[in-house]
């Protein structure tokens, strides 16, 4: 039992934690996917004097050098969740190409800075490359932003592009180095906010329009490039050897076996594929009856990438598994269930009777490919009724079972809502909201609907491949969530499902315990437990939460983790909390489930009571311990 006063928890769990620390492979990703915008904002505070096409260069080098050197992986493909307002990692990499942009602007004094140097990368040999031209509107701003600092074109840029308050601007400058903030930013008042411009194409450095260099300046140097070209093929022919890395194999490491089975697992003829009408006879309603979709499912060479990394995944390879998932090759040839494009990736989704894996590659290569796992062990039903194809701007596709009729979107948080419709286009829904990629406060919680022939199921994103399962009701008599009371179960509660994300989670069940009449005439507080259950057994975490009447949300006042308690093995659950009420006064509330006869509580609170509610006067602070007794006898602690 906690001893904290309700009425200051009613904030979500994500909006009490700190922002967690910046993954590496995090940032990576967020500069994949932000990276037109990343480039602009680098061009825009480059000192005009460069030249636009110079400008151009610099802007993708200093967006190219924003991640830490030394790092041999690449990370890529939205597997997890990214997106870029309240992002670590899009912060991370915006502040280090801001950096490196204010630094390029400072005159030279003794030795230049990495960033003061020409660009080494990219280079584009016999062009001039620079933006499309605007109009005379974002010619004048142009002229009138040259003729500020840098640091005044930084604040003036992360005002209008960026969207940020004067609060956060002087904060981001200071960490890229800027010591007079307040002149900065009394520079960027002189340019009038101007701020629909910057979005035109005359500062985007990605969409670009191309002129020849000097000709007779290209044609003396001809004899010597021609040499280079000859040596640099000779050097291509001796690296390109057998395993290197340049084969059909893409990403993979190199071979490292023989027997027939890992000879089969990697042969994409013999990728299993179940019959189109398979699921409509079938006694099993589990992933083997998934026929394959997708418009690259006859793709053999995209099939045999997918399954070499699979079976051995190369150094630049990002890989991500559930907790208790296994990573290593298929035992035989698995079963293909999606292959095709996904927002800015080719994914391929296979299954081999235990796990999902999803191989992503960008359209462009495959270095940088990612490999993600999900254990799926016994899946039927609801549970194997959709899959996560990928994740981009804060939203997130599914792939759904054959036997799905119509899908939708519903936010939890608000129960007499009706469902949004999501298109189904060969099984792939149109994006819908992601709760998994949501940072700072939750004001909503946007589950997946599901409707086939036997009625309607929701599911919750949660980070992984496979969303979780969401039910209502007493333990070993649950029932699907969409109901009007399994919603109204769930309403206040919804935004707990924030503390199971990435935890291997297969189903979370809502259960109403108990209603407790309050002292002080406060009117009645509501009880629930829910309880995750995960695919790999272990790992399960019982939350019990109390809501005051009026509150939007619960908190969280009691959690067991691999515990009994609350689930179908036993259907029953302990908890108390302390409580001040609008009196003033301190109390000690305890509920139990029914089939709880008698509370008692120990420690800093003696008090006990019959039946399944206590409530008992306490001092601010004061620790207790309960204890219960069932129907029969038996004993029951109070969940920790």
């Amino acid at each position: 039992m906690q001893s904290q006063d309700v009425a200051q928890r009613h904030a979500p769990a994500s909006s009490r934690n700190q922002d967690p620390a910046v993954d590496v492979g995090r940032a990576e990703a967020a500069l994949v996917e932000h990276y037109p915008r990343l480039v602009r904002l680098a061009y825009l505070v480059l000192p005009p004097t460069l030249g636009r096409g110079r400008r151009v260069l610099t802007a993708h080098a200093l967006a190219q050098r924003a991640l830490p050197r030394g790092r041999k992986q690449r990370a890529l493909i939205p597997a997890q969740p990214t997106g870029r307002d309240g992002d670590p990692g899009y912060e991370f990499v915006r502040l280090r190409v801001l950096r490196s942009a204010l630094e390029a602007s400072e005159p030279r004094k003794g030795l230049p800075k990495l960033s003061q140097l020409p660009a080494p990368l990219p280079q584009v040999w016999g062009l001039r490359l620079f933006p499309r031209s605007g109009g005379a509107d974002e010619l004048a701003l142009d002229q009138k932003l040259s003729a500020l600092t840098g640091p005044a074109r930084a604040a003036y840029v992360l005002r209008g592009l960026e969207g940020l308050a004067d609060d956060d601007v002087r904060k981001i400058l200071k960490a890229a180095g800027v010591t007079r903030t307040e002149s900065a930013l009394a520079g960027a008042n002189g340019v009038p906010a101007q701020y629909a411009l910057l979005a035109s194409p005359e500062f985007d450095a990605c969409s670009l329009q191309a002129r020849p260099t000097d000709l007779m300046r290209r044609r003396q140097h001809t004899k010597a490039a021609v040499a280079a070209a000859a040596a640099l093929a000779v050097a291509c022919v001796l690296v390109a050897v057998p395993g290197g890395g340049w084969g059909p194999d893409g990403a993979a490491a190199p071979a490292y076996a023989e027997n027939p089975a890992a000879v089969a697992a990697l042969d994409p003829a013999k990728v299993q594929r179940a019959a189109p009408a398979a699921w409509k006879t079938s006694a099993r309603t589990d992933f083997s009856v998934w026929p394959a979709r997708g418009p690259l499912a006859g793709d053999e060479g995209l099939l045999r990438r997918a399954l070499a990394v699979w079976a051995r995944p190369g150094a630049t390879v990002r890989v991500s598994a559930t907790p208790g998932t296994f990573t290593g090759g298929p035992a035989g040839p698995p079963q293909l269930l999606y292959a095709g494009d996904v927002d800015a990736a080719r994914v391929v989704v296979l299954y081999d009777g235990l796990r999902i894996a999803r191989y992503a590659e960008p359209r462009d290569g495959t270095e940088g490919a990612a490999l993600d796992f999900a254990r799926v062990d016994g899946a039927t039903g609801a549970e194997a009724s959709a899959l996560v194809l990928g994740r981009s701007d804060g939203n997130v596709r599914y792939l759904t079972a054959p036997w799905v009729k119509k899908a939708a979107g519903r936010d939890l948080t608000k129960p007499e809502s009706r469902p949004t419709p999501l298109t189904l286009t060969d099984g792939v829904t149109s994006p819908l909201a992601s709760p998994a990629l949501r940072t700072g406060d939750c004001t909503s919680w946007t589950a997946l609907q599901l409707t086939d022939g036997s009625g309607s199921r929701l599911s919750s994103d949660l980070g992984e491949l496979v969303p979780a399962h969401l039910t209502a009701g007493r333990p070993g008599a649950t029932g699907e969530a969409t109901g009007a009371e399994g919603l109204r179960a769930w309403a206040p509660f919804a935004c707990s499902l924030a503390a199971e994300r990435a935890a291997g989670v297969r189903g979370v069940n809502a259960w109403a315990f108990a209603e407790q009449p309050l002292p002080d005439a406060s009117g009645a507080g509501q009880w629930v437990c829910t309880r995750a259950e995960t695919w790999r057994g272990d790992g399960t975490a019982a939350l019990a939460q109390f809501r005051t009447p009026g509150g939007a949300a619960g908190a969280v006042v009691a959690k067991g983790t691999d515990t009994t308690a609350c689930g179908p093995r036993d259907p029953h659950v302990l908890a108390g909390v302390l409580w001040k009420s609008s009196g003033g006064h301190w109390y000690l509330l305890a509920a139990g489930s029914r089939g709880v006869t008698s509370i008692r509580s120990s420690g800093g609170v003696t008090a006990s009571g019959q039946g399944q509610l206590l409530v008992a006067k306490a001092e601010q602070g004061a620790q207790a311990q309960l204890a219960g007794t069932l129907e029969g006898g038996g004993k029951i602690s109070g969940l920790h």
